[in-house]
């Protein structure tokens, strides 16, 4: 009885082991990080990005493949009903970057996405919540629009696109 138990439970085991395989995508290529301008938000975004790329293998200093983004930020009243109980700012992100082949001299991906959120604010500008909400909603409004940038990047297929698509 011992040995058909222990044969069942090798059985069972062999076929998980053959129904289970690695899916862990291996990536052949790999991108540099051009210039960002935008002082304190492009050095958020070059960390953002530097480092969902390294985390994936997909970051080479000396790639032909070059990966041009720029963030902007802009702010503006939020008008939420007919009777203005509160003040609300909204705070819109918008990410852009393109690849660039430096072999093929061409645009390779394209990407651009906008992202919003809204706080309620103060009506003086003395009180200090005001600055941390917008700089807080700034930090993960690039956080989340860098997420979206390498999940696209990495089902992409970095073909030449004509007339810069």
């Amino acid at each position: 009885m011992f040995k058909i138990k222990s044969l069942i439970l090798l059985l069972v085991s062999f076929a998980f082991i053959s129904c289970s395989k690695d899916n862990s995508r291996k990536f052949e290529q790999k991108y540099s990080l051009g210039y960002i301008g935008g002082e304190y938000e492009g050095l958020i975004l070059k960390n953002y990005i530097s480092n969902n790329l390294s985390n994936f293998g997909l970051y080479d200093e000396n790639s032909d493949l070059e990966i041009k983004p720029s963030i902007s930020h802009s702010s503006s009243i939020y008008i939420t009903n007919i009777d203005n109980t509160s003040d609300r700012m909204k705070v819109e992100s918008r990410l852009v970057a393109k690849i660039f082949d430096r072999k093929l001299q061409c645009v390779v991906f394209n990407f651009e996405e906008s992202l919003s959120q809204f706080y309620l604010f103060a009506d003086s500008l003395r009180y200090i919540s005001n600055n941390r909400a917008e700089k807080k909603i700034k930090e993960q409004n690039t956080e989340e629009l860098v997420k979206k940038f390498i999940n696209k990047l990495m089902r992409s297929k970095n073909e030449c696109k004509m007339n810069d698509e």
